[in-house]
């Protein structure tokens, strides 16, 4: 291999959020299906909390566990059976489904030699994806947990994690660390690791999201030569709810209308995002075929 060249890996990581990324935001609709109203349920229960310095995502789940404890009969309670049940009929987005094989067909016509990574890293309730229809799609999927009592009912967050602590994961898929071996020291995904010796490079990461939430992903994937891509729901973009937020380094290469059918603006730019990775792999190899 000539010194010129650099190093090789040949996979590439998709990652995406949940909530209004691949399926309807999970927390309202699991909400709904405990019989509440989630506009007052955000209203009352969640955003006083917030208004006294609670993290919004805590406060909604230290409201779910209030609102359990306050149901006399355990088939009413919020049990990790009823988060099974409503992750297994929540259904995705149209075209979600059939996206992750399309990706992998484009992948395999440009590079056969290169595999293509799912991952999923989402604020909400990691329960609720992890059964829903398309989990089995990839290879690891991160979220918030709860502690479950004997019977099954809810008890208390025993992972959660922050909009800032989504990029901790990105650091791990790059350097191929799995839960056992960072569970004891989770700085661990920072130490320098030879280029040579990640299991994919940043510059092979696209992140894809939607709202504030995923920002500081965007702002790795930005700073480390990936490619993030934003979305929004609605007819304009300007509607996107980060729009006014976010500094250059924070922006995203494209912003599209959520919506996974093929030929759309959102599957169009996965195609080119995966597209370029491709072709930059490609370029490498024809060195190390040399």
């Amino acid at each position: 291999m000539a010194n010129a060249t650099k190093p090789l890996a040949n996979r590439l990581a998709v990652v995406f959020d949940f909530d209004d990324t691949l399926a309807p935001d999970s927390i309202d609709g699991f909400v709904a299906s405990c019989g509440l109203d989630p506009d007052a349920f955000q209203r009352e229960r969640v955003q006083p909390r917030v208004a006294d310095g609670w993290n919004k995502m805590l406060a909604t789940f230290y409201a779910l566990v209030e609102e359990s404890q306050r149901r006399d009969h355990h088939r009413d309670k919020i049990t990790r059976e009823r988060l099974v049940a409503y992750g297994r009929e929540l259904a995705p987005f149209e075209g979600v489904p059939a996206m992750f094989e399309r990706l992998r067909r484009r992948v395999r016509e440009l590079t056969p030699e290169v595999e293509v990574e799912f991952y999923l890293l989402s604020s909400g309730i990691a329960e609720i994806a992890r059964h829903n229809r398309v989990a089995g799609e990839f290879k690891v999927l991160w979220g918030c947990e709860f502690h479950y009592h004997d019977d099954g009912t809810i008890a208390f967050v025993k992972q959660f994690i922050s909009h800032t602590e989504k990029t901790r994961y990105l650091y791990q898929i790059a350097t191929g660390l799995d839960r056992e071996e960072e569970s004891g020291r989770p700085q661990a995904v920072y130490d320098e690791v030879p280029p040579e010796e990640l299991h994919v490079p940043l510059t092979q990461v696209v992140y894809v999201g939607d709202g504030s939430s995923d920002v500081p992903c965007f702002a790795v994937l930005n700073a480390g030569g990936g490619v993030a891509l934003g979305l929004y729901k609605g007819d304009k973009a300007q509607n996107w709810e980060p729009a006014k937020q976010v500094s250059a380094g924070e922006r995203v290469a494209n912003l599209a209308p959520v919506d996974f059918r093929e030929g759309s603006e959102l599957m169009r730019s996965l195609i080119l995002a995966v597209e370029k990775i491709c072709k930059q792999i490609a370029l490498r190899q024809l060195s190390v075929d040399e």
